[in-house]
């Protein structure tokens, strides 16, 4: 029962994250900003300002597939926010802007991040794997690697919210700086939107560290059962 209140009380967490993130985009893609830039743009000029020349900006199709990939040192946006004019989109791309100017600095947290992408993704491939195992195996063993790949999410969601959280902070100070949104209505829609996507890496820590504790618990118990 316990396990089960986790499974559904985190993921109606998550969906709700992701719900809000959806419902303040759409609404404040509706709102263009005075300054007529585009995502594209905005990011741009941050870039040059900042003296950051060997970043390349391209755009995507996919909604809200907006991503900086450091290892080619790609900014991505997608085709809305890449070509759109209103302050979701600007508040995206500086964003993502800020993830840049974390790169060009060697902001610690980001490349904490980056080191941990390759063992985070094998375990997340190994959860599966191994709640199916575990119906033909030792159900400890199961537990014992549930456990240990939760715990590497855990850890990569938590190293990730100060990365998000800094970019979002970048992001809101330089549109300030550079007005490329005015104060007001267009500032206040710009931060719901980038709050909102704060929410959703807040939710996926919450859930991985809920998923470690209840597995750590499970072999404390096995361990005090054959004592």
């Amino acid at each position: 029962m316990t396990y089960w209140l986790i499974f559904f009380g985190t993921m109606a967490l998550s969906l709700w994250a992701s719900w809000r993130v959806k419902r303040n985009f759409i609404r404040y893609s509706q709102v263009r900003a005075s300054s007529g830039l585009t995502g594209a743009q905005a990011a741009e000029r941050i870039l040059q300002l900042n003296g950051i020349r060997d970043v390349t900006i391209h755009s995507t199709p996919g909604a809200l597939s907006d991503h900086y990939d450091p290892s080619n040192k790609r900014l991505v946006l997608c085709d809305e926010n890449f070509y759109g004019q209103s302050v979701a989109a600007i508040g995206v791309a500086a964003h993502e802007a800020g993830h840049a100017l974390q790169h060009a600095q060697a902001y610690g947290p980001l490349h904490w991040r980056m080191a941990a992408v390759g063992i985070t993704t094998k375990a997340g491939m190994l959860i599966p794997i191994i709640s199916l195992a575990s119906f033909f195996v030792s159900p400890r063993f199961a537990i014992i690697g549930l456990a240990l790949c939760f715990g590497i999410l855990m850890l990569f969601q938590l190293v990730t919210l100060p990365v998000e959280f800094d970019a979002t902070a970048r992001a809101k100070r330089v549109v300030g700086d550079l007005n490329m949104v005015y104060p007001g209505e267009e500032q206040e829609g710009m931060n719901k939107v980038l709050d909102a996507a704060a929410w959703t890496y807040v939710a996926a820590f919450i859930s991985a560290l809920a998923h470690f504790l209840w597995y750590a618990m499970q072999i404390v118990g096995m361990g005090r059962r054959e004592e």
